[in-house]
């Protein structure tokens, strides 16, 4: 299984990080150039989803989409069924090593396991598939931010390569927001506890570069802040929020923040 992994060229100290970190849990892996949105002045000029009527994606998410579309291009023509993606900031837990070194504990029927945790409460199914080393594997049934660290299957990638050809959609809602549609009919996983997160949720040295972008553009574009929620559509949301959390019991789902395992090797 290839290990992929996104790095911009003006980030060495990423790179770095990165390499110290699969040094530490005893795997290799294989450098991705990132898409650099200061070099592509025209990527916010192409189309986008539909549902980006309101606020528009920044050319660094959509330089960010183009970068995962890139290692999807490599999976779709790998030989292994899977492929693992990561972002150069995440920190993995000591355990991680077992678990990427092959695809054996993976089921057959994923297409998409999410490795990573964003600490957001999000809403897995009750019935777990168990994978060794105290993890075990839920299905994904709510949208949870981030796409820091993934497994794809290679069949997936083809068609994730497919809904983004002529598109431009926000990454993490492409795989996991059942908004988009990409998700439905999909058998996507969260692992349990994760296997990784962002170094900024650890150690707080790497901040999100993309969040950065987003906020550089926002600034220079003069907008108002776009995640900011008029109090009537704040309350419509927790309306929402309650109604979905009955059907989540009544369809033996729960909600969860999801725990990263340690990162250090117990003794």
């Amino acid at each position: 299984m290839k290990r992929l992994v996104i790095n911009l060229d003006r980030s060495p100290d990423r790179l770095a990080h990165t390499t110290a970190e699969f040094a530490r849990i005893g795997l290799g892996f294989e450098r991705v150039a990132a898409i650099d949105a200061r070099d592509r002045p025209d990527l916010v000029l192409q189309r986008q989803h539909a549902l980006y009527a309101v606020r528009r994606l920044s050319g660094c998410e959509i330089a960010c989409l183009h970068s995962h579309r890139a290692c999807w291009a490599i999976i779709a023509q790998d030989d292994a069924p899977y492929g693992a993606v990561f972002e150069d900031d995440m920190v993995f837990s000591a355990k991680a090593g077992a678990l990427l070194a092959d695809t054996n504990w993976i089921p057959a029927n994923a297409d998409v396991v999410k490795l990573e945790t964003f600490f957001h409460t999000t809403v897995i199914q009750r019935e777990r598939v168990t994978v060794g080393g105290g993890f075990s594997l839920f299905r994904l049934r709510k949208n949870h931010i981030g796409t820091g660290g993934y497994l794809v299957s290679r069949q997936t990638a083809r068609t994730l390569l497919e809904a983004t050809a002529d598109v431009n959609v926000a990454v993490d809602n492409l795989i996991f927001d059942p908004a988009f549609g990409m998700s439905t009919g999909r058998t996507i996983y969260q692992l349990v506890p994760a296997l990784c997160a962002q170094e900024q949720f650890v150690g707080n040295r790497l901040p999100s570069l993309l969040e950065q972008g987003r906020q550089a553009e926002l600034a220079a574009s003069g907008l108002a802040d776009p995640h900011r929620i008029p109090a009537l559509a704040r309350l419509r949301r927790e309306a929402r929020r309650a109604a979905r959390q009955i059907t989540d019991l009544c369809r033996l789902r729960r909600q969860i923040v999801v725990p990263l395992a340690p990162v250090e090797a117990n003794d």
